[in-house]
């Protein structure tokens, strides 16, 4: 009978501190304060030079009471964003550049990863309640010379005394972009207090339409902390796994742990595809990609610093095994 009973007791304290359902969430406050902040994305964390390289991105996003008024009716109008929702807009600015592995030859392997640049400006609008989250992205740039990539990784490589690219000369032609993503999250789908700890699950589905990148996606986020706040995990460069700008923290001091999962069905790369109307490099690209990322996120006060370290499938034929980069993220609440 001890034995029975010693299982009961911690049978009984395991249901007790994961809770079978989330509590009915609260309202949401509207909130008040601007954030800004930078996300920087760079395959040297991984100890690694090639495929998706680096990527920085700067963003501003008033408070909810400021968002423009077409705006709001713009995202009203979009009959998958929440009505009822808060609306939030965010603009963003970013550069991205991708190389293939060896960056020494003069005529790079046509089989690997062509010389890119992308340089665009994004406008999201996010729909937000208690428990689900809304995001509409509109992104307008350039893909090619114009987006500056060859100008900015030599003299970066100059400056670190790191190999000098040598193929750059081969790059995807100049040609502007285009891309419309939408994506909804739900941040309480399930949310438990271990050992005195915050817990949550936030599954998300999303797609995107462009000459930049078609695809779909599905993906799951879990965190675990200390004052987990009001947001979806820290911001990323997309494709990835989103999490927000802004954030409204419950305390002074606060972290978690976190971690995500996500499938894309990809039918456009125009990384991997080549320019659309023209001919150049390109490769196989494979239809299947999928990402893991974990990382660790801290508050203090107003500031959220956040790194994030992504694992990558292989994402064209023939490329001889998956990426790995990091993202580190740093955003203030004013």
């Amino acid at each position: 009978m001890i034995p029975c009973r010693a299982a009961a007791t911690l049978s009984a304290l395991i249901l007790g501190t994961f809770p079978a359902h989330a509590a009915e969430p609260p309202p949401r406050a509207e909130d008040t304060a601007a954030a800004i902040g930078f996300v920087y994305e760079n395959d040297i964390f991984a100890n690694a030079d090639r495929h998706y390289t680096n990527g920085v991105q700067a963003f501003y996003s008033p408070p909810e009471s400021s968002t423009p008024g077409w705006i709001t009716d713009a995202a009203e109008a979009f009959p998958l964003l929440d009505p009822a929702g808060h609306k939030r807009v965010v603009f963003s600015l970013g550069q991205k550049m991708y190389t293939p592995a060896d960056i020494s030859r003069p005529v790079p392997d046509p089989r690997d990863q062509p010389y890119a640049g992308f340089l665009y400006t994004d406008i999201g609008v996010l729909s937000e309640t208690a428990d689900r989250l809304d995001r509409l992205n509109l992104t307008l740039g350039v893909v090619g010379p114009w987006a500056f990539a060859r100008q900015t990784q030599i003299f970066v490589h100059h400056q670190t005394h790191s190999t000098i690219p040598k193929g750059w000369s081969h790059q995807l032609r100049n040609e502007p972009a285009v891309m419309l993503s939408y994506e909804r999250a739900w941040r309480r789908l399930y949310e438990a207090s271990p050992f005195g700890l915050g817990f949550d699950v936030t599954p998300r589905l999303g797609a995107s339409v462009g000459n930049v990148a078609t695809l779909a996606a599905a993906g799951v986020t879990v965190r675990l902390g200390v004052d987990l706040p009001q947001d979806y995990g820290p911001p990323r460069i997309s494709p990835a796994i989103q999490g927000t700008s802004a954030f409204v923290p419950g305390r002074d001091f606060g972290w978690y742990l976190f971690a995500g999962a996500e499938g894309r069905a990809v039918a456009r790369n125009i990384f991997l595809d080549g320019n659309s109307f023209r001919g150049g490099p390109s490769v196989s690209r494979r239809p299947w990609v999928g990402d893991l990322q974990a990382g660790l996120a801290v508050t203090v006060g107003g500031v959220r610093l956040a790194y994030t370290h992504i694992f990558r499938t292989k994402q064209f034929d023939g490329q001889p095994r998956a990426d790995q980069f990091g993202s580190l993220s740093l955003s203030t609440r004013f």
